[in-house]
């Protein structure tokens, strides 16, 4: 098996780990606490394997297409905070509920979303050289979001600055820096590039590690999550809709090519869900359903995905009807 597979079954690898996971955890309540402790180093080097990925010391070549990094940066900073505002306003006023979609539809996806462009038809080469830039926007600007868009009580209540730094240095910055200097060392000599393909195999078995040990340690959680559930999935589903229309928007006014509007779409409707997790998880007791809110939207973003390798190049970034159309008018 071939690594472009084994991404292509993640969903189902997803979800049998899950399935594990909340198995273990009901025939074995005491167990919770171990798992907890497994999932932090393992998250760890999720993260790490993650960020190694991204070619984090090549920022600059993200500017030699302007047209394109102004359309990223206006669609997954912009246009799609004020759509997840507008969500809120039609969401049940749950606090708990708001933080999880906030945390996981406010930051562009910088992992698997480049596998999909590819498979889609999308523009790899744009794809890979905006997403360092994506990442170093996304961990800067989040927590300016929570502050605009969570109540001053609920920020506070949640997002406790005791708990989340030590989670944001250990559990995204460490990983971070670890990155950097891998690849510094692998860019050192030609022949160590090979690392970055090894290591690019570890991001779908570790993040079914991940959802496995979530669903045995908060195995409560998962299951009295599923009201929660059943009112995000149309929540997440109308997202993907309306990143893909966002995208065409931005296609149409700025001129790109239909490759590139694909990668636009890919880019705006995958999110990262792996760097938003150490800071659910470090949130107080009481607000464990943000978590399984997370998890959740990987899932349902994973099955719009299929629709979208086949709506994206077939019909919404479809050259030959829009050139028909051109012709037309």
């Amino acid at each position: 098996m071939d690594r472009l597979t084994l991404e292509r079954q993640q969903v189902w690898i997803y979800l049998a780990a899950i399935a594990g996971g909340l198995a273990l955890g009901d025939a074995r309540p005491d167990i919770g606490p171990y798992l907890e402790t497994l999932l932090w180093p393992v998250l760890a080097v999720l993260l790490y394997v993650t960020f190694v990925q991204v070619p984090l010391l090549h920022v600059r070549d993200a500017f030699r297409d302007g047209r394109f990094v102004v359309a990223a940066m206006i669609g997954n900073f912009v246009l799609i905070p004020l759509a997840v505002w507008l969500i809120l306003q039609w969401l049940p006023d749950d606090p708990v509920l708001h933080l999880g979609v906030l945390l996981v539809l406010l930051v562009p996806c910088t992992d698997w979303f480049i596998t999909f462009v590819q498979l889609g038809r999308g523009n790899t080469a744009r794809a890979v050289a905006v997403t360092p830039l994506n990442l170093l926007a996304q961990l800067l600007l989040l927590p300016v979001y929570l502050w605009l868009m969570l109540p001053a009580a609920d920020f506070s209540a949640a997002l406790r600055t005791e708990d989340m730094l030590p989670a944001a240095f250990t559990l995204v910055g460490l990983p971070l820096l670890a990155a950097v200097f891998t690849e510094q060392w692998i860019e050192t000599k030609p022949g160590r590039a090979i690392w970055r393909d090894r290591l690019g195999w570890w991001p779908v078995p570790l993040l079914a590690v991940v959802v496995f040990l979530i669903a045995g340690a908060q195995v409560g959680a998962v299951l009295n999550a599923g009201p929660v559930l059943l009112t995000v999935l149309p929540v997440f589903a109308g997202f993907l809709l309306a990143a893909a229309l966002i995208a065409r928007l931005l296609t149409r006014v700025l001129r790109l090519p239909m490759d590139s509007g694909r990668t636009l779409a890919f880019s705006f409707g995958t999110r990262n869900s792996f760097v938003v997790l150490p800071f659910a998880l470090a949130l107080p007791a009481g607000w464990e359903t943000a978590t399984v809110i997370i998890v959740f939207q990987s899932l349902v973003e994973l099955f719009g995905m299929v629709f979208y390798l086949w709506w994206l190049p077939k019909r919404l970034f479809n050259e030959t009807s829009i050139a028909i159309t051109k012709r037309n008018s």
